[in-house]
């Protein structure tokens, strides 16, 4: 069978997934989405009231029996079908087996009294290479259509054994190296705040999923940006956990094998009380017993408690930089960063600049790594069906790219560790000039707020942070606007991708986008970076997305 044929066949599958009764009835029009399933005739009050709740007030609920799974399971279906309708977002769509689940959830409560976990009854949305048996993960390659999995993700299974139940995979690039979300599947995912903008990628069917509040509680990748990045673009909180800290283990990836910079799992949520429950779940399974990757390291609330002690007594020491020598962001990135360290002074707290450290020779290292096969892995991947490669990754598939033979691979390796080394030294140093810990550093995602479609061109400020292997957590700030966040007309590039990233910037076409910044903390401090996360989002008014 032709690809074409092939992949037109899965999209129309996944089509006949969503039952008649939540189908729109006439193409929506509207640039913006948010609001249409309040007026879609499709979902009732009760399931509006449901899907715009936190997560964990619906855990509360679920736990008590005052809500049920099916009733939770059934709101979440409808808008994940909305969703997908709107913003082309689901590769795998599974409502059957999400109610037929949530029924046996509600069963078990009824007869013992207990929840089955800390997750009990809650669906969760999971990005397509999580694996689940008897589902697809194609991953957005046509060449793997039509293979089913024949078990689980090991925190697939360890989030069905907390009580959560799944029902949609969402959609990726062909290949996830992208941080825009298109395939030949399906093709195009878009933002539910404006189809014009990207979702952000590569967990970009996640970004618009939970966005669109189709989901609670997403659960995404990051190998160079791709959790955070969609949570930007989406106004979301977003957690990049260190390598080891959350299991990664069964699931499907490109590039299997490559471990000089790790790709990692994480949540795409709407406030950090929510990222907390995810996080605490799955640690109370011990994933260390499952995945030989995970380090054996319990919640530490201690470590939470560590910042609380610092916010109630003196207040915290901040780094913060708006340009890692490469690329100037945007004039609302500015403001953005601008906007959060005066939040952050005013309430008392000490920041200081950052001084970023050869992050140029950490770019440039961390792309010889995702290119160090010669692009061999992706481009069998769509010889095996013959589609050709989206736009998007071209420069990853070339023909004439060099393949780095054992002895350089030792020699990036060594590189990425005294890089690694090096940077810890600058903290070291730092922290003995002013005689204070640094709790973490405010910095760009990307250089830009939520981009037009195949407009991104730049991953330094994400994929910076893999090859070091920090925590970092996305913090949504504010949004573009037009009237504030003129073009900068005495502007002098950098360089020659810094001219190309400045001449995309349009005062009128990025108003209202999404505007959000990292927080970045050391190896595993995920407990203490996300106290920080959660401070500011308080200070903001951010605490919980709409």
């Amino acid at each position: 069978m032709a690809w074409e044929k092939t992949a037109a066949d899965k999209k129309a599958r996944i089509t006949a997934s969503i039952p008649q009764e939540w189908r729109l009835k006439s193409e929506v029009t509207d640039v913006s989405v948010m609001d249409y399933p309040k007026k879609s005739g499709i979902m009732t009050a009760e399931e509006i009231a449901i899907t715009e709740s936190s997560a964990t007030d619906l855990v509360a609920k679920l736990a008590l029996g005052s809500l049920t799974s099916v009733a939770v399971t059934t709101a979440f279906c409808k808008r994940a079908a909305l969703a997908h309708q709107l913003l082309n977002c689901s590769l795998e769509f599974f409502p059957e087996m999400a109610l037929a689940r949530a029924k046996e959830l509600d069963g078990h409560l009824q007869k013992t009294g207990k929840p089955v976990g800390p997750l009990h009854g809650l669906p969760i949305s999971l990005k397509d290479q999580f694996r689940i048996k008897g589902l697809e993960t194609s991953m957005g390659y046509v060449s793997w259509i039509g293979k089913y999995e024949e078990e689980d993700s090991f925190l697939v299974t360890l989030l069905a054994k907390a009580g959560a139940v799944f029902y949609v995979k969402t959609s990726v690039p062909q290949s996830l190296m992208v941080c825009e979300t298109v395939n030949n599947i399906i093709g195009r995912t878009v933002n539910p705040r404006n189809k014009n903008w990207s979702c952000g990628g590569s967990s970009g069917g996640e970004g618009a999923m939970v966005g669109f509040r189709g989901g609670i509680i997403g659960v995404g990748t990051d190998i160079g940006g791709s959790i955070r990045v969609p949570s930007a673009f989406n106004f979301l909180y977003g957690l990049r956990p260190s390598h080891g800290r959350l299991p990664y283990g069964k699931m499907a990836n490109s590039m299997e094998g490559q471990e000089t910079v790790h790709s990692v799992c994480g949540p795409l949520t709407h406030s950090i009380a929510d990222m907390r429950l995810f996080v605490k779940s799955v640690l109370a399974e011990e994933p260390w017993k499952y995945d030989s990757k995970v380090v054996p390291m319990p919640w530490r609330e201690n470590e939470a408690d560590a910042i609380k002690l610092k916010l109630s007594s003196g207040g915290l020491t901040i780094g913060y930089f708006n340009c890692d020598g490469n690329v100037l962001p945007h004039p609302p990135i500015l403001r953005g960063i601008e906007t959060l360290v005066s939040e952050m002074k005013n309430a008392g707290h000490k920041l200081f600049e950052w001084k970023p450290y050869k992050h140029d020779f950490a770019h440039d290292l961390i792309n010889s790594i995702y290119a160090a096969d010669g692009g061999t892995d992706i481009h069998n991947d769509l010889e095996a069906s013959g589609e050709p490669a989206i736009p998007n990754i071209q420069d990853l598939v070339k023909s004439d790219l060099p393949k780095i033979d054992m002895n350089q691979l030792f020699d990036v390796q060594l590189k990425k560790w005294k890089y690694q080394t090096e940077y810890l030294e600058q903290f070291r140093k730092v922290e003995a000039e002013m005689g204070r810990e640094i709790d973490a550093i405010i910095a760009p995602i990307t250089p830009t707020a939520c981009i037009r479609h195949n407009q991104f061109k730049y991953y330094g400020y994400a994929s910076v942070i893999n090859l070091l292997d920090f925590t970092s957590v996305v913090v949504p700030i504010t949004f573009a606007d037009k009237a504030k966040d003129g073009k900068n007309e005495t502007f002098k590039p950098l360089g020659r991708i810094d001219e190309i990233v400045q001449a995309e910037y349009d005062p009128e076409e990025y108003h209202g986008a999404p505007i959000a910044v990292q927080i970045v903390g050391r190896r595993l401090t995920e407990e203490r970076i996300m106290a920080i996360a959660e401070e500011i989002g308080k200070l903001l008014g951010n605490e919980i997305t709409p």
